[in-house]
């Protein structure tokens, strides 16, 4: 989250840099500057007033022991009047914060300098990619009809259970969702990730931490009567682990990892995009998070972009990076790098993971920081994360590019997992 004493010293660069995610920020953040200004304007005169009150308060007191009985009632009057002055300067002045608060969290974060300039997903820039892109043998069929086929999703009972979105795996549908699950915690873990197994809902200032709210609750499951949210993904979880914390430089990075059912409304999405398990409201996730030092966080994206490249390799799939331009950008996050997986029946490229560097705009609003051996003041630290991996676009791509006249086949590197080399 941007702060107003940042915002008010560098106004026309906030709005320059905020205008590549095509943001248009000038009008808020003259707000912003002209609330903070009356609000300044606001404690003075409240903290003038105060020093009267305390100054003309002990007055009184002398007054009342020289005998002066009519110009110490006077002066008491004179108190009076001016406690119920300071007492609607006070209301004022939480007015002003208040609105002041609710401007500061309507602008998102400001871009790392080499995110391009863009409006969407067709401005986003190919960083680089690898694996062969092959039809399957005779006509490619989607993975929708093989789940059908193999009878290991049944879309039509989950629809039955619970509505669209929410599938059910069984067989070795459900084995192959426990395969990925070991084998992206084991690999976290190798990696040098601490796993977790965090609480699936969380409440509002969990939310608000990470940037969910008040920007995206349209999107997550409310329980109402306990004011709670189905988390979207364990990164909201994860991070608000160390809400509050003053971290010693030396133990970064902190890097943790969870597997969890992950909850979206997906509200808006229709058409051929959602159809399988193109776009589900529920599905499972392993995320990996990283506390960092400011001067390193940077280091840190490209070295979880390229552990999640590992992943992707050793499934064997066709895969691209993509680097997120502004207007693709999520709103907490300072850089973005996705990650698209080839599904060859449907020829089209499906995003599996995002790994992003939010910066200090999280740890903001975790009052998060860390401190450098030896030293008294503390940072703002840094946030990163990135899914490792979703599980549903992944077995989408591996059974539609794994299909043969003999059956699917099972990447090697699931095998262990799942006891089987194919699904026949």
């Amino acid at each position: 989250m941007l702060t107003v004493k940042y915002i008010s010293r560098n106004r026309d660069s906030v709005v320059k840099l905020l205008s590549v995610r095509n943001f248009d920020a000038a009008g808020i953040v003259d707000e912003i500057i002209s609330v903070d200004s009356e609000k300044r304007d606001l404690q003075t005169r409240m903290e003038s007033l105060k020093a009267s009150l305390n100054s003309k308060s002990k007055e009184i007191g002398v007054l009342f022991r020289q005998g002066k009985t009519g110009e110490a009632q006077a002066a008491k009057e004179q108190t009076g009047i001016m406690k119920e002055e300071i007492k609607g300067l006070s209301a004022k002045l939480n007015e002003l914060e208040e609105r002041l608060a609710g401007l500061l969290v309507q602008l998102p974060n400001i871009p790392h300098e080499s995110v391009p300039a863009g409006e969407g997903a067709d401005d986003n820039v190919k960083v680089r990619g690898g694996g062969e892109v092959v039809k399957p043998a005779g006509e490619g069929v989607p993975h929708w009809d093989l789940a059908r086929k193999y009878d290991i999703i049944d879309f039509e009972l989950g629809n039955k259970i619970t509505g669209s979105g929410f599938p059910l795996y069984k067989g070795k549908g459900a084995l192959m969702q426990r395969a990925m699950i070991s084998f992206f915690l084991e690999e976290a873990i190798k990696a040098g990730y601490t796993e977790y197994a965090p609480p699936l809902m969380v409440n509002e200032d969990s939310g608000f931490g990470t940037g969910q709210l008040p920007d995206k609750e349209g999107q997550m499951y409310h329980v109402q009567e306990d004011n709670l949210f189905l988390i979207p993904t364990a990164e909201v979880p994860l991070t608000n682990i160390f809400r509050g914390d003053i971290i010693n430089s030396r133990d970064l990075p902190l890097k943790i990892t969870a597997y969890t059912p992950c909850f979206r409304r997906e509200a808006g999405s229709y058409g051929k995009d959602v159809r399988g398990l193109n776009r589900l409201h529920q599905f499972d996730k392993v995320e990996i998070v990283q506390i960092q030092h400011p001067d390193r966080s940077y280091e840190s994206l490209e070295e979880m972009t390229s552990y999640i490249e590992s992943l992707v390799k050793r499934l064997g799939l066709p895969y691209r990076i993509l680097l997120l331009c502004g207007g693709d950008t999520g709103f907490a996050a300072a850089k973005t790098y996705d990650f698209e997986v080839f599904a060859a029946a449907q020829e089209k490229w499906l995003e599996v993971s995002s790994v992003s560097n939010f910066g200090s705009f999280q740890a903001k609003r975790l009052k998060l920081r860390c401190r450098d051996e030896g030293e008294k003041k503390t940072m703002i630290a840094h946030t990163l994360n990135g899914s490792a991996l979703a599980l549903p676009r992944v077995l989408a791509a591996i059974l539609e590019n794994n299909q043969t006249p003999e059956g699917i086949r099972v990447p090697e590197a699931l095998v262990p997992y799942t006891g089987f080399e194919i699904i026949v």
